[in-house]
């Protein structure tokens, strides 16, 4: 390798040669990284004192570090962002792994249980944790509403959506209306939201009305009632599913009971990872998270690789693998993004 730019850093030859190495040799043993380990790896005839002059310039610019006062570094965060970026040179899936996938990832007509069997594929051949993002709910357009009394203060609610779907479900009233009431409150829903998304009539409703409460008429009380129990948001439409996240607790540099907790927490939670894979999702193909560039303290100690799977053309999700920042690099994303490919072509067979 020639003299070259790095992130704005300037790296002779040698010294991209020494950091390259002591970064693999980091991920192979987990070992801080001395001065004698590199001048045995690289074969260079360096005398120990030019190689720690070298890492000494590389902590310098912050892509090493010692973890305490051995004489050994390991990388940063911002050094393994340079060596992922940079330096990588990837490793294609051995012929097992491949076979795995390819029976794994198939065409299933239950699209959850194709996924969660995806998310343990990732973990098994990983080592680490799993996770697929599920698809993003299908807009739901409201076309028509209709309300049919039914005896015992219940009303038989029925929904066209998107022009071909039909829901039909009964809701039981503080009183009872009549079919007169009932058939101009949906009167008024249908002339008034037809083309929104199901999800935000309530929501737009409610708005709607929050200024003119105590202008609103017999009818409009009826249309409020009517939709606080048909319009009901589905909070938990985005969700993931995850498998292998006890694979962590076997990695050194996760083993901290506190950081473990965190961890596990954020798994329990959700909103953090979700947040994460909304950001992958709109970034379109492999996106690598490292430590703290997640944005989240419970990931500080981990990286995630991921990659956007799709259904003709569109990008429905995504899938990827949280392990260590001591992760294999160069096996991880080519496994991850070949498993998002399957996917996709799994979404896309025909039935």
């Amino acid at each position: 390798m020639a003299d070259s730019a790095f992130h704005g850093l300037e790296l002779n030859e040698r010294a991209q040669f020494l950091f390259k190495t002591l970064v693999e040799r980091y991920i192979a043993d987990g070992q801080p990284v001395g001065s004698r380990t590199l001048a045995r790896d690289t074969r260079l005839e360096l005398s120990p004192a030019t190689i720690r002059n070298v890492m000494a310039d590389l902590e310098d610019m912050g892509l090493i570090r010692s973890p305490h006062t051995s004489a050994g570094r390991i990388p940063t965060v911002r050094g393994y962002r340079l060596f992922v970026d940079c330096m990588l040179t990837y490793r294609a899936p051995q012929a097992a792994e491949m076979q795995r996938l390819v029976e794994g990832v198939r065409k299933e007509s239950d699209v959850r249980r194709l996924l969660e069997k995806t998310s343990s594929l990732l973990s098994e051949i990983t080592r680490f944790a799993g996770v697929v993002m599920l698809p993003k709910p299908e807009s739901k357009q409201l076309r028509q509403v209709e309300f049919l009394p039914l005896n015992d203060n219940r009303v038989l609610v029925i929904l066209v959506i998107n022009d071909q779907e039909v829901q039909n479900r009964i809701i039981k009233t503080a009183r009872r209306y009549s079919a007169s009431e009932l058939t101009e409150a949906a009167n008024y829903l249908t002339s008034a939201f037809t083309g929104r998304d199901i999800r935000q009539v309530k929501r737009d409703l409610l708005a709607e009305m929050n200024d003119t409460r105590d202008e609103m008429n017999r009818m409009m009380a009826t249309v409020i009632d009517m939709a606080q129990q048909v319009f009901v948001e589905e909070d938990s439409a985005k969700d993931y599913v995850l498998a292998g996240q006890t694979n962590l607790m076997d990695i050194n540099e996760l083993s901290d009971l506190d950081k473990l907790r965190n961890l596990f927490e954020a798994f329990n939670r959700k909103r953090d990872i979700l947040h994460l894979l909304d950001q992958a999702l709109n970034a379109n193909g492999v996106q690598i998270f490292i430590g703290e560039e997640a944005g989240y303290q419970a990931f500080d100690d981990c990286s995630i690789v991921t990659s956007t799977y799709g259904d003709d053309g569109e990008v429905l999700g995504v899938l990827g693998v949280i392990g260590p920042t001591r992760m294999s690099y160069e096996r991880v994303i080519p496994i991850v993004d070949l498993t998002a490919k399957m996917l996709t072509s799994a979404l896309n067979s025909p039935a």
